[in-house]
């Protein structure tokens, strides 16, 4: 019998530009059927209606997907006023109508509420777990259930333009877990007139911007040629934004070996100073490099280093 074939030892990143009616898993499906790669993780849920920012890691990338997760968000989405529906957006039935519409005044008077720390309860019809359950299951099967409010960090939220008196464009900045369907939601709910998501465009994950992403299409296009491969990113890509402590060649092979390395010489103890400045957090996770290569994700023990991920680069 032959022996299967393990796939393309590929490392990277990929920005997809994902098209609207693919799960995230369906387009992460479309993607491994272009590159055949040994090991594929996407960074970040979109629903089906949404299109945009998809990132897709490879082989050592998938050790760092919890960093892209933790990143910062941009949507940009469109509400239509005056129906409220059972997933919070276009795709669900309508639960309740009316025919109260808000002014510009009145949304830009209730932005604010929306914006900081805020408590969000999440849309029934989501991935979120009731007693090992997700919710979207025992909201198909209908299930009468509550899910709890969630902490969020918003950090903007602008309306963009209105259209017509049904409609409204925003775009967010947000952290991890802030729904845009659920912000629609409540936004309605406060402007007494009901909302729901009829458009929704992922601009930014972490360091992946839109104009990083590649359409599903033209990848596919690309599929088993070497010009597929020119659009995979470093693994470090991901890690930009967190501090980074360089190594000596022993101590990156100790590390590599899952080895905590000790830094007690004066020259160490400035390397520590500056990553104590860098990263105050002594629980945080800073990225152990060599020669400019990312060795390990790594946190501080006092004077020692501490290998939480080993990356095999």
């Amino acid at each position: 019998m032959a022996r299967r074939s393990r796939g393309r030892p590929l490392n990277g990143w990929l920005v997809l530009d994902k098209p609207p009616g693919l799960t995230s898993t369906q387009a992460l499906g479309a993607v491994k059927r272009v590159y055949r790669p040994a090991k594929a993780g996407h960074g970040g849920t979109l629903d089906p209606l949404a299109t945009g920012v998809l990132p897709i890691a490879f082989g050592e990338a998938t050790k760092t997907i919890n960093f892209v997760l933790d990143g910062l968000k941009v949507y940009r989405f469109t509400v239509r006023w005056g129906v409220r529906t059972t997933t919070d957006d276009s795709e669900g039935e309508v639960a309740d109508t009316t025919d109260a519409r808000p002014d510009t005044a009145s949304i830009e008077a209730a932005l604010p509420g929306f914006v900081g720390e805020i408590e969000q309860v999440p849309p029934h019809y989501s991935a979120v777990k009731v007693e090992g359950e997700r919710a979207y299951n025992l909201a198909r099967e209908g299930e009468i259930f509550d899910l709890a409010p969630r902490v969020v960090q918003v950090h903007a939220l602008s309306l963009i333009d209105q259209p017509d008196r049904d409609h409204a464009r925003f775009e967010a900045r947000c952290g991890k877990g802030t729904y845009m369907r659920s912000l629609a939601r409540d936004l309605g709910a406060r402007l007494g007139c009901f909302g729901h998501i009829v458009a929704l465009r992922r601009l930014r994950v972490g360091r992946f911007d839109v104009s990083l992403a590649i359409p599903l299409d033209a990848l596919t296009a690309l599929s088993h040629t070497d010009d597929a491969d020119t659009h995979i990113l470093p693994v470090a890509t991901a890690l930009d934004d967190i501090p980074a402590l360089a190594l000596t060649e022993g101590e990156a092979h100790r590390l590599k070996l899952g080895q905590t390395i000790a830094l007690i010489s004066r020259q160490d103890l400035v390397r520590l100073d500056r990553l104590a400045t860098e990263a105050p957090d002594s629980s945080a996770v800073v990225v152990a490099a060599y020669a400019g290569k990312p060795v390990a994700l790594v946190r501080r023990d006092g004077a020692e280093i501490r290998p939480v991920r080993v990356l095999n680069l």
